[in-house]
């Protein structure tokens, strides 16, 4: 039996709304992220409720860190694919001792984000008026504000005590308790207790000359995982850095900003405007290498300046999609 025409066209019509919807299967990367609630560390958080990671096909798993140590052995060990915000000298120390890390971007150049402080009552003006009895906080081992704690001591030949206490909000309770002396911080965290006038600004990170142009944090990856799945890995990076745009440019951004972190919108515009220039955080921006290793042999993280080879398996970014 022959059907109409016209039948068969509407079968035809309703054909592909009876069979299954096929879609593209996501991709679960892991990330351990420093420090929940900083700006500079944001891009996964407001980049997944905006759905810029869902449209390439990924899902990101996030877990935060007290700092760039504990994010960097989290990648070490293949509890993560990536870390963000590792500090550069601690990843290159551990590259050079033979861990599996392999950098593949940069999560900021400079330092001007970063900043010490101490009570509104403290005796102490300026990070230059620290004596051998001064703690000074940083967060973890091998992260940026260690590196830049000890650059403190280089750079006005002090004799203070570098403090690991771990996290900005651990390290308000331990400075507005008494435990240590000089706090660190990155905003817009502590931006409420400097205008409320509980807290003054000591020292910023930029005092410390050699991190001015540095990449001083980096986004890094298993080594496996970037053997293994290299086109996902770029597919992160592209997605990152839309979502970092996301982050500059699209008017909700601040709001889910604010979902996350329950810091108000303006103090974030305020992070913005005075601390994270969007060039900063631009993760292909690949800067200062040779200071990073200089500093880090003046540290003791580096025996020696890594090799053209070593840097070149090390660091392995890969190319700006236009």
């Amino acid at each position: 039996m022959r059907l109409p025409s016209r039948w068969i066209g509407a079968l035809a019509a309703l054909l592909p709304l009876a069979l299954p919807t096929v879609t593209a299967a996501q991709d679960t990367l892991k990330l351990a992220i420093g420090q929940r609630g900083n700006w500079e560390t944001a891009m996964a958080e407001i980049g997944a409720r905006a759905g810029i990671f869902k449209k390439h096909n990924l899902n990101i798993e996030r877990t935060y860190t007290s700092g760039g140590g504990e994010t960097m052995q989290a990648v070490i060990s293949g509890a993560v694919d990536i870390g963000i915000a590792i500090g550069t000298s601690g990843a290159m120390s551990a590259f050079a001792k033979g861990a599996p890390l392999r950098i593949i971007g940069s999560a900021t150049v400079g330092s001007n984000d970063l900043y010490w402080y101490v009570k509104a009552d403290s005796p102490l003006k300026s990070i230059k008026e620290a004596t051998d009895k001064t703690t000074i906080a940083y967060s973890t081992a091998g992260s940026s504000t260690n590196v830049l704690v000890l650059g403190f001591l280089k750079t006005y030949n002090l004799k203070a005590q570098p403090t690991k206490i771990g996290n900005p909000p651990s390290t308000l309770t331990a400075v507005m308790s008494g435990q240590v002396d000089v706090g660190w911080a990155a905003p817009p965290f502590g931006l409420k207790e400097i205008e409320e006038g509980k807290i003054r600004i000591i020292a910023r990170g930029s005092e410390v000359p050699s991190s001015r142009n540095q990449m001083v944090r980096s986004i890094c990856v298993h080594a496996d995982k970037l053997s293994k799945d290299k086109a996902l890995i770029e597919r992160f990076m592209i997605a990152y850095d839309e979502a970092l745009d996301y982050m500059y440019n699209a008017p909700d951004a601040l709001k889910h900003y604010k979902e996350f972190s329950s810091i108000d919108e303006a103090l974030a515009k305020k992070a913005m405007a005075e601390f994270y220039p969007r060039a900063a955080l631009d993760p292909y921006r690949i800067e200062g290498l040779d200071s990073v290793m200089a500093d880090g042999v003046e540290h003791g993280f580096l025996k020696e300046p890594l090799s053209k080879d070593q840097l070149a398996q090390l660091i392995q970014v890969p190319a700006r999609k236009k």
